[in-house]
């Protein structure tokens, strides 16, 4: 059994942390950046999330205060569902040392429980084909693949990005 997960939300020193999370693996790698110092739309986004009420950024810590797995939690009023509300989980890692832990179920159960906190009717995720693991993962935890999500990128202009 993992031992109890210490959760809390994200704080802009803990940036670096979380982008070396999120590199963390094959498909992060190929989009991240971890490198130092970060790019400054990093900063930017996490600025964005924190002061939007309808947007968290939690981290789960190790006993020295560090950041040993990551997620975005996303609450969305829609029409449908007689006005309900939902959570979407986004950007889920774990440090990969300590994956296969039990780390992730727990910090997973933290996330739909504050969904419940916020009187979501549904908790929804994403996860990108190419990863069957955490499609596993997720299904154990009782996610059913239900839609077909779809997306489209957009080219953006480079100076945009800055």
């Amino acid at each position: 059994m993992a031992p109890s997960l210490c959760v809390r939300m994200a704080t802009a020193g803990d940036l670096p942390a979380i982008v070396a999370l999120l590199a963390d693996d094959a498909r992060g790698a190929e989009r991240e950046r971890a490198i130092d110092p970060l790019p400054t739309r990093y900063r930017a986004a996490f600025e964005a999330i924190a002061a939007d009420p309808n947007n968290e950024l939690a981290v789960a810590e190790d006993p020295d205060g560090r950041p040993i797995a990551v997620l975005q939690l996303t609450y969305t009023p829609h029409i449908s569902h007689q006005g309900g509300w939902r959570a979407t989980i986004e950007n889920v890692r774990v440090a990969s040392h300590l994956r296969g832990k039990g780390l992730g179920r727990q910090f997973l159960a933290w996330a739909i429980d504050r969904a419940r906190q916020r009187h979501c009717h549904m908790v929804q995720l994403t996860t990108d084909c190419q990863r069957l693991q955490a499609r596993r993962f997720y299904e154990s935890l009782g996610f059913v693949a239900s839609h077909i999500g779809m997306k489209q990128p957009l080219m953006l202009d480079p100076a945009a990005l800055g």
